[in-house]
């Protein structure tokens, strides 16, 4: 077994290399004609990722790589005005978001290093200077702004230098493991797609401006993830998973464990392939806790700063600070900081953003009243600082983006007495049955103004309960709404908090995050249909495994 290693704090040549390029292309910038530099920031993200997966008993996939990518900010104006700033009426501006890949060399060699960011320093500067042209002749031609914030707020500098990680574990026992587990799903002839997947991501980040900022740092993500798919009889597509994360190889699951949540995955799907389909409907419903999580990870995006300020988000809250948006009993907050929650540990974990400033936990929603958002360096009216929540893919443009999302609730009870209200509810409200999702896939949310301010979430697992207490599996169905509507509908919660771990893909890219949520019971949700494939199930029998 090896062991899991990090390398002590030192200087390295890609860091000096990204600060010597930086003060140089600077000097020279900001005294450019027309339109000077006043922002510089070369940020690097070396990921290496391993990937492992066993299906039916045999290695499937083994992968191993690492990359290292180059993000090159520029901005001319000033932190006032600069080109960054929105170029109104057109909608929303994908031009801005249009992810960029440029590639480093794995070895720290300083000239090549050099070169590589000498030319992607020149483009930028050159898209900034063309792209402020048209900022200014736009706001020759608008209406006046409602948010005349600035477009970028200065901030303290920030010196880091910590310790690199680094991906080391006993690949031929996690080998022989996964091939185990997978070989449970042989003898189950009605299961079409399966894997054990273990995945491993070690990411060293580095970051400097001209504003003094100097940062090195690191962190690991490890995943094991359970999958199975299967074909019901009018040819619906189903399949489940159950995920483990955690920040080293030490802390994930026992081959035991795992070997439960695949018997558990397997019961689960057996149940869904013969179970009804169900029609769309508004009723009463309890989301456990995990799916629960994802529900609030929806309304999270409302909470985000920089969808409170652009003219082509829907802005569901931006005029509602200090009013109420949940029942008086929930609170919400969002804490990047934080490594784990009862023990598990968290995915939206980062020590610095990616515009170099701490992750700050920020109380978003105390008590039902909207207090704040997430915000990056893009200031909006109220909220001139940074909280540490700008956040990107490398090559992309930071926006503001959840981390560890928590929710809190002061009206708990026990899960068997949130069921049973649920009954309640159903006969008061004169409604066949209610309904509870235990797992969901995720989801995604509408916040552009030219469409409907919806949300979407995608269940795995549904059940129906009647008001005498029957239960049964259901499939076909995606949960819809408004989230003026359903959020503030939330009648009750049990006293059950879990961690949904994820990754969220957004304007600036794919990032992870976690939410931390309890169940919570909803006095009215609504289903409809779920798009479904029409090819038969397989004709020929599957090969046996005897």
């Amino acid at each position: 077994m090896f062991i899991s290693s990090q390398v002590r704090a030192a200087e390295d040549r890609l860091l000096t290399s990204l600060e010597s390029e930086l003060v140089r292309s600077f000097k020279l910038l900001e005294h450019a004609e027309d339109v000077p530099l006043y922002f510089l920031q070369y940020a690097v993200t070396d990921e290496h990722r391993t990937d492992v997966s066993a299906s039916y008993g045999a290695i499937q996939r083994c992968e191993d790589r690492q990359r290292k990518f180059l993000t090159v900010d520029a901005r001319v104006g000033s932190y006032r005005l600069d080109s960054t700033h929105e170029i109104r009426g057109g909608g929303f501006d994908f031009s801005m978001f249009m992810p960029r890949e440029v590639e480093l060399p794995l070895e720290e060699d300083t000239d090549a290093i050099k070169s590589i960011v000498w030319k992607e320093t020149d483009r930028a500067f050159k898209d900034a200077q063309e792209r402020f042209i048209k900022v200014q002749a736009d706001r020759g031609v608008k209406v006046a702004e409602r948010d005349t914030s600035p477009d970028f707020s200065p901030t303290p500098p920030q010196e880091y230098v910590g310790t690199k990680v680094e991906i080391e574990y006993d690949s031929k026992l996690w080998g022989e493991r996964l091939k185990k587990l997978s070989a449970k799903f042989k003898k189950y002839a009605w299961i079409h797609d399966c894997s054990v997947r273990l995945t491993a991501n070690a990411t060293n980040k580095y970051l400097v401006n001209n504003e003094g900022t100097r940062l090195r740092h690191g962190l690991t993500l490890w995943r094991v993830r359970v999958y199975g798919k299967t074909i019901a009889d009018d040819g619906m597509e189903l399949y489940l998973s159950r995920g483990f994360d955690a920040h080293n190889p030490d802390k994930l699951p026992g081959e035991e464990e795992v070997a439960r949540a695949i018997d558990s995955l397997i019961n689960d799907l057996k149940a869904l392939r013969h179970a009804p389909l169900t029609d769309p409907y508004t009723g009463p419903a309890i989301l456990m806790n995990k799916a629960s999580g994802v529900f609030f990870h929806e309304f999270g995006h409302r909470i985000e700063g920089h969808r409170q300020k652009s003219e082509s988000f829907g802005q569901t809250f931006t005029n509602k600070v200090r009013e109420k948006v949940l029942p008086e009993f929930l609170s919400v907050y969002d804490d990047p900081s934080l490594k784990e929650f009862n023990g598990v540990e968290l995915r939206g974990h980062y020590k610095y953003d990616d515009e170099g400033l701490p992750g700050e936990r920020v109380s978003v929603v105390e008590d039902g009243i909207l207090k704040s958002f997430l915000m990056s360096r893009s200031p909006i009216e109220g909220f001139p600082k940074s909280n540490g929540h700008g956040r990107r893919q490398h090559g992309n443009k930071v926006v503001s983006r959840q981390g560890n999302l928590i929710v809190e609730s002061t009206k708990q009870i026990s899960c068997k007495k949130l069921r049973q209200l649920l009954i309640e509810e159903c006969k008061r409200q004169g409604k066949p049955y209610g309904l509870v999702f235990y797992d969901i896939s995720g989801g995604f949310t509408s916040t552009g103004r030219g469409g409907p301010q919806v949300f979407k979430v995608i269940p795995l697992l549904v059940s129906r309960v009647y008001p005498d207490g029957r239960e049964e599996v259901v499939r076909g169905v995606d949960i819809c709404g408004t989230p003026l509507t359903c959020f503030g509908k939330i009648i009750g919660t049990a006293n059950d908090p879990q961690v949904f771990n994820g990754t969220c893909g957004a304007e600036s890219g794919w990032v992870p995050v976690s939410a931390i949520s309890p169940s919570i019971l909803v006095e009215e949700i609504e289903i409809e249909k779920k798009e479904k494939a029409q090819d038969k199930p397989p004709l020929l029998p599957a090969p046996s495994h005897e």
